[in-house]
């Protein structure tokens, strides 16, 4: 997935597939939905001094943001840093990322 419509059909299918049981779950969801931006390619640092073009699929917050990763086909969560966004790890379904936080 290389391009806007496919990742943005991939965030819209994780959203219809949320379950929301407890109010907890739907303020997550909420406030997930009003940190979707629309996806752009960006540079994300990787240990190693790696770097790969990603998606960034949700606004910095100023200490993290949610991107996708085309070459491992799911989401990651990024910290930003003075040199960009930086790939930490937590990767998976984009919702439970932006929730580890």
């Amino acid at each position: 997935m290389n391009n806007v419509s496919d990742i943005k059909a991939l965030l819209a299918a994780e959203i219809d597939d949320f379950a929301t049981p407890t109010q907890g779950d739907v303020a997550l969801l909420e406030a997930f939905q009003r940190a979707l931006c629309e996806p752009r390619e960006i540079t994300v640092n990787f240990s190693g001094g790696v770097t790969q073009r990603c998606w960034s699929v949700t606004q910095p917050d100023g200490d993290y943001r949610v991107i996708y990763l085309p070459t491992a086909g799911y989401f990651s969560l990024c910290v930003e840093s003075v040199f960009g966004p930086l790939d930490i790890g937590v990767h998976g379904q984009a919702i439970k990322c932006f929730a580890s936080v």
